[in-house]
């Protein structure tokens, strides 16, 4: 079958409505033509089931590929997970993104599509709210979002991108006491209140068996809930103002993280440092007894909401939060509200 490259489409006559879309749904019929992608000509090009010309002059696949290379952006990358995703049996169409993928044993028209797939180079920055519109676009048509990120050596590495809710079941156990600011933690030095506070709510962790040490966002989110009174070495009151400004100076991102902490242990979490794990916190939905502690279920690391994804990086964070069996939460603050991404490695 003989098309034409007219702009950004190829063009093929009515034939091939019937022997391409009909069977495998290739290409969109219009007017009695099929039109299809530059990605989907490159591919039943490179299968031998088209021929392609421009102004009448034929062209063979490394002239079309070279042509299309200029035509649309990362039309490498698109073709190399098209084509791998076609190899793999999806039925694969253009879409808003980059392709919406039809799930096994479904078929355009008769079922709806599964997902939206965005394709991105591993040398890529990718900015938060780029994942943010590509999450409003599928949930609007119920459709779930996958990063097929490219490396170098053209391996495609798929992520599953999600909105996800932080619900724990918790219970927070209060009292009434007093600590000291010393550097970079706090001494609670009530008994009952740091025995309290650790066995029953699972802050901190001890000192000895009469006082307990606090970080500071364990610190501020118990000053704000009005069960510890902090002082400073000299004796003075701190109240949560004067200790946000001091915890800030002493930790940069103090603010997004208190923020995060905060939204977390008010849904009933447990939230300890991540520190080991290379991210903020490690989280655990519920906690019964320090002594039948179960494996977090989380990583959550707090980021602005005009961050950018360094692919390696994100790459590296899931793969060591999928290695010690979590899921890799990224935490950011719009509208005085947090919400959760969860991006995850996948296989399709």
């Amino acid at each position: 079958m003989r098309g034409e490259l007219i702009g950004d489409r190829v063009v093929l006559g009515k034939d091939a409505i019937t022997k391409l879309y009909s069977t495998s749904y290739y290409g969109r019929p219009r007017e009695s033509k099929l039109e299809l992608s530059l990605v989907e000509a490159a591919y039943l090009l490179g299968e031998g089931k088209i021929s392609i010309v421009l102004d009448e002059k034929p062209l063979d696949f490394k002239e079309f590929f070279e042509v299309a290379s200029t035509l649309m952006k990362n039309f490498e990358l698109k073709y190399i997970v098209y084509k791998d995703l076609r190899g793999r049996g999806y039925y694969v169409q253009p879409s808003v993104t980059d392709f919406r993928i039809y799930p096994r044993g479904g078929k355009p028209g008769k079922t709806r599509a599964a997902y939206f797939v965005r394709v991105v180079s591993e040398r890529e920055a990718l900015p938060l709210v780029d994942i943010t519109r590509y999450l409003e676009i599928a949930e609007n048509v119920r459709k779930r979002i996958i990063l097929a990120i490219v490396d170098e050596e053209s391996d495609t590495t798929f992520y599953d991108v999600k909105k996800t809710g932080m619900k724990g079941e918790t219970k927070f156990v209060d009292g009434k006491g007093e600590g000291t600011l010393l550097e970079d933690r706090v001494i609670v030095w009530t008994p009952m209140l740091a025995k309290t506070l650790h066995q029953k709510s699972f802050f901190g962790k001890p000192l000895d068996e009469k006082r307990l040490q606090l970080s500071l966002v364990e610190s501020a989110y118990l000053i704000k809930k009005k069960v510890l009174k902090i002082m400073d070495s000299a004796g003075n009151a701190i109240d949560i103002k004067k200790f946000t400004k001091k915890a800030a100076q002493i930790e940069p991102h103090f603010g997004r993280k208190f923020k995060v902490y905060k939204n977390l242990r008010d849904n009933g979490m447990v939230v300890k440092t991540g520190f080991k794990f290379g991210s903020h916190f490690r989280v655990y939905e519920k906690v019964e007894s320090l002594d039948k502690l179960i494996h977090s279920k989380y990583l959550v690391h707090a980021i602005q909401g005009d961050h950018v994804f360094l692919l390696p990086e994100l790459s590296r964070a899931i793969r060591l939060a999928q290695s010690v069996r979590k899921r890799m939460i990224f935490a950011y603050v719009t509208d005085k509200k947090v919400e959760y991404i969860d991006i995850g490695r996948t296989k399709l």
